[in-house]
């Protein structure tokens, strides 16, 4: 039993260590060219259509949820009619 969970180990520590790394560019100074540039835009949307489109699309069902719970609470308001 030990031996099969010491080889299991070996197995996985070699597959581990021995993966090979995709380089990913560095986009930190790029961004932080971007977010700090001075153009008049809020932060959040600086990330260009992208972050217009999340961002109008969050503010759409937010305003949809408010006007959703205020029916809801006006029709708990009234009493229910008995049939």
């Amino acid at each position: 039993m030990n031996r099969s969970i010491f080889a299991l180990q070996q197995v996985a520590r070699r597959t581990i260590c021995n993966s090979s790394r995709r380089q990913v560019d560095n986009r930190v100074p790029k961004n932080q060219k971007l977010f700090q540039e001075d153009n008049g835009l809020p932060v959040h949307l600086k990330g260009g259509t992208a972050d217009a489109l999340l961002y109008r699309t969050t503010m759409a069902l937010t305003v949809l949820g408010v006007g959703y719970v205020l029916y809801e609470l006006v029709q708990a308001s009234y009493p229910q009619k008995k049939d």
